[in-house]
């Protein structure tokens, strides 16, 4: 289920930024109701696609958090500049990976345009909250800051509880709380990756996406030539 207006949406992703922000301090406190084992053998095989992938040269990260990924990026990247909307999770991030091939930058990355094109593009648990309203604008930005035959690499779930799905399982919009039991509203789009790969092939991408241990999976490709 799509969200009403541009107001109400805006108003959706206003909140979703106050929750990641919000929620910084507490970032490594919890993690998926998993058991450790999927986890471990998740976190090996998306280790292993990253190597994989390759990405080499001058990558961009979006929504790179606490820097969860930035240090593997770097282990190919000549230079990884990373972007994020939060300036809490990006304390964490350069606390993280103090290097000095690593540029962080904050912006919102619903608002965000490409400075510069780069060799590849990495975002990491972000595309599940990017509305589908806003979907195809913010594949079009990847795209600009892309050089040709620039590629791209996503890394995502469709993981949701029962408790978080307040609107019901048809929406995107679901519930989650801080360990104080603040609420805060936010996006996440229960994506498949045979659905994900139709859509992105419909704006103009051979995107191949790959499952993993729990309910993980990533893609990766770039644009038909």
């Amino acid at each position: 289920m799509r969200s009403g207006t541009d107001d109400d949406l805006d108003r959706l992703l206003a909140e979703q930024s106050s929750y990641y922000r919000a929620r910084a301090h507490e970032y490594f406190d919890d993690a998926m109701d998993l058991s450790p084992d999927t986890l471990t053998a998740a976190r090996r095989e998306l280790v292993a696609a990253i190597a994989q992938f390759r990405p080499s040269g001058h990558v961009l990260e979006l929504a790179c958090g606490p820097g969860t990924w930035t240090s593997e990026l770097l282990r190919y990247a000549d230079t990884v500049t990373a972007i994020d909307g939060s300036s809490e999770m990006l304390a964490l991030a350069r606390r993280s990976v103090p290097e000095e091939r690593v540029t962080f930058v904050e912006d919102d990355l619903f608002e965000w345009a490409p400075e510069q094109r780069y060799d590849a593009v990495f975002f990491g648990f972000w595309l599940s909250h990017v509305p589908l309203e806003r979907f195809e604008r913010f594949w079009w930005r990847v795209a600009d800051a892309l050089v040709p035959r620039g590629r791209v690499m996503f890394i995502d779930d469709a993981y949701r509880t029962p408790e978080e799905l307040v609107e019901g399982e048809d929406s995107s919009t679901v519930e989650r709380r801080l360990t104080d039991g603040t609420a805060f509203r936010i996006v996440k789009v229960p994506h498949t990756p045979r659905g994900l790969e139709e859509r992105l092939s419909g704006l103009g991408w051979r995107i191949e996406v790959r499952t993993t241990s729990g309910p993980f999976f990533w893609g990766s490709g770039g644009r038909r030539t």
